[in-house]
């Protein structure tokens, strides 16, 4: 496999640096960013994603920010669809695409491929809401435990959004969703060898306390005025999955009056503490990832080590 089939992808968990590296990487390659993250999608959403500002896009572009309105879904086949495009784009203009950010189910996706599941039914969809209102996703949670027992024991009891997925499925197909996996082995020629450089705290105390810092510092810059913005309008709920983002739900909830402002607060660190967590499960089963210290004083000089291999493009 020849050198320019390689895609190299930033990945690490919430507040692992990753903006940052790819910052300082802009200074030494003509690299463009393909943002990896189901939140920066959404426009209006800024402060509460740590989304890229504008001095950080002049410096270097970035792809797939803003491109959705939070009313609207984005899926990982159409995530797929767009960075594989993008990537030919990049690479036309003799420029170097670089993948960077933490939604686990999107890098995926373009590695493995896609699963031919069927697509989301309103009317399902709705019907699992108005369950969920009455009983709670703990009961839902156990629902699925019933049916798809593999599946439920992965997700946690308040994973709403992939408890009502898999319930869907079960009720359009009448299998579980396990099973649909287990039978169904994408075959789909893969036109790029994804690399990972795999950003992961070797304190994991630390990492906890720069997602404390960090969410606090977001609600000292505006976050609820953020959130409330997007409250008032009037045809956003928090079944919808740019309100499900973590943070925001949980700000949601005390416009709501369903909690105070410093559990709401708190409940959104503990949220973020969990994605992490799962963002680095998911990273460590990767058997050929490049590991980097993302709280090392050098983490951009290991990262600059990795990627001379997979670019062709000397550094400039």
């Amino acid at each position: 496999m020849s050198h320019q089939r390689f895609i190299v992808c930033l990945a690490g968990p919430t507040a692992s640096g990753k903006s940052a590296a790819t910052l300082s990487l802009a200074q030494y390659w003509p690299i463009e960013i393909i943002n990896v993250d189901s939140a920066t999608i959404y426009r209006q959403m800024d402060i509460g994603t740590a989304k890229p500002g504008p001095v950080e896009r002049r410096t270097v572009p970035h792809h797939l920010l803003d491109i959705r309105d939070p009313s609207e879904t984005y899926s990982a086949a159409e995530f797929c669809t767009d960075t594989l495009r993008l990537i030919e784009d990049i690479h036309s203009r003799n420029r170097i695409p670089l993948l960077c950010g933490g939604t686990m189910m999107y890098y995926k996706a373009l590695r493995e491929g896609l699963n031919n599941l069927p697509s989301a039914n309103p009317g399902i969809r709705r019907e699992l809401e108005n369950e969920a209102a009455a009983s709670g996703w703990p009961a839902m949670h156990a629902q699925l435990q019933h049916i798809d027992p593999l599946t439920a024991q992965r997700l946690a009891p308040n994973d709403s959004q992939r408890i009502q997925r898999a319930l869907e499925i079960h009720r359009i197909t009448g299998k579980p969703m396990s099973q649909l996996l287990a039978e169904q082995r994408p075959n789909q020629e893969k036109p790029w060898h994804y690399v990972t450089i795999s950003l992961e705290p070797s304190d994991r105390a630390v990492l906890h306390e720069r997602i404390a810092t960090r969410y606090h510092a977001m609600v000292e810059n505006g976050l609820v005025a953020e959130v409330e913005a997007l409250f008032n309008r009037g045809d956003l709920s928090e079944s919808m999955p740019s309100i499900r983002c973590v943070g925001y739900r949980q700000i949601w909830a005390y416009l709501k009056g369903e909690v105070d402002l410093p559990t709401a607060i708190e409940q959104a660190i503990a949220a973020t503490r969990q994605l992490a967590k799962r963002q680095l499960t998911w990273l460590r089963a990767q058997p050929d990832r490049h590991i980097v210290d993302c709280l090392s004083l050098n983490t951009v000089d290991q990262i600059q080590d990795i990627v001379p291999q997979y670019w062709n493009a000397p550094p400039r």
